[in-house]
């Protein structure tokens, strides 16, 4: 089955936005998104197909070369509510595949998208490689997220991220956005001084190997990662744009860019969120976990923090003995479930004592049940 395809509309035209989502009514995967957020969101939501909608021709033309610029294999259409021949040729010249005048040309606009669909389709036909085969250039990024502490957020994103080394061929990075605290240090055996604050010095042009330079690699599956200073004063020095060129940067580098955050929401976490394709919501299965993720989903709309097929849950210890079942909380939360992660207290707390991974070597036989069940989770993400 073909992926569906998604699709970006970039106006502030309110009646050109109106004719063009009319074309779009049989799509499902649109998003609208203003002019001066478009480079973000393209970054971001990585659409297939982008149509730009602009009664300047200037403007136009400038967001268009930089849409193509972000990334030159995205399809764009431009569409205008006049004809003008000399815009029609300069966003041809910049990156534009078609250009439309609506409402006049509306059938042969919506006659467009689907040859652009067929045409994108051959393409994904064609590219179609070995399962686990990555390609650098476009790493996906995903947070662990939870509103209430002691979730059990950075247990899940290190084990998460080792496992996925382990058991692919990706370029894993895992990035520990618990700045003044830290804690993924706990959990894969790490102890150094490079840490996230000395990319500070080249954040305007960084690139891949500033970060090489900076990460430590987990000795068992060679995981890149890094460090939180585990320093208040240190965490101050890091804002909103450091973090979104650390992750853009980032993801042009690896395969899967992991984030843990913390359980309180500041101007990081918030920026972290909206750069991630995926976002991991860690729980009990107890009535405050409950709670919180209702105060979470109300903060996440007040910040305007788009969730929608964005967010999944993932169940922590799981067991007999949980106050209420997966069940109770799918009739409550209507969000997909990612994976239940058992209750492991005997094979998990001496592992955590002695800074022990969960995991160090891509087959092995003994690992724990919560070591198991992280597997196939990440089994299910590769597939």
């Amino acid at each position: 089955m073909s992926k569906p395809k998604s699709l970006v509309v970039i106006t502030e035209d309110t009646l050109l936005k109106k004719q063009i989502l009319e074309g779009l009514k049989d799509y499902q995967n649109v998003e609208v998104v203003e002019p001066f957020d478009a480079a973000k969101e393209i970054d971001r939501l990585d659409p297939d197909i982008a149509i730009v909608a602009r009664s300047n021709s200037e403007q136009g033309v400038e967001l268009v070369q930089s849409l193509h610029a972000i990334n030159s294999s995205l399809s764009i259409l431009f569409v205008s509510d006049a004809p003008d021949f000399m815009l029609l040729r300069e966003v041809i010249r910049v990156g534009a595949i078609d250009f439309f005048v609506l409402p006049d040309e509306l059938e042969l606009f919506k006659e467009s998208i689907k040859k652009t669909e067929r045409f994108i389709e051959n393409n994904r036909k064609r590219q179609d490689g070995v399962q686990q085969s990555f390609k650098k250039g476009r790493g996906q990024v995903i947070s662990f997220y939870s509103g209430k502490g002691g979730s059990g957020t950075t247990f899940l994103s290190t084990g998460y991220s080792q496992t996925l080394k382990l058991d692919s061929t990706a370029q894993v990075l895992f990035i520990d956005l618990n700045l003044q605290f830290g804690g993924a240090e706990a959990f894969l055996g790490l102890d150094g001084n490079r840490t996230i604050v000395d990319l500070k010095p080249v954040i305007e042009e960084l690139n891949e190997s500033h970060i090489k330079n900076v990460t430590q690699k987990e000795t068992h599956s060679n995981l890149e990662v890094l460090m939180s200073p585990r320093d208040a004063e240190s965490a101050e020095i890091i804002n909103e744009e450091f973090i979104s060129r650390l992750i853009r940067t980032c993801r042009l580098s690896y395969d899967y860019v992991i984030i843990d955050l913390p359980a309180y929401m500041n101007e990081v976490s918030l920026t972290a969120l909206e750069e991630s394709d995926l976002i991991y919501y860690v729980m009990n299965l107890d009535t405050p976990s409950l709670r919180v993720f209702k105060s979470a989903e109300e903060l996440f709309n007040r910040l305007s923090v788009n969730t929608e097929n964005r967010l999944e849950l993932v169940f922590n210890q799981v067991g007999r003995d949980n106050e209420l079942s997966v069940s109770d909380f799918k009739q409550l939360i209507e969000k997909p479930v990612a994976a239940e992660i058992s209750r492991d207290f005997k094979g998990i707390q001496s592992l955590i004592n002695n800074s022990t991974p969960i995991r160090k070597q891509p087959n092995e036989k003994k690992i724990t049940s919560a070591a198991k069940d992280l597997k196939k989770w990440v089994a299910n993400t590769l597939n």
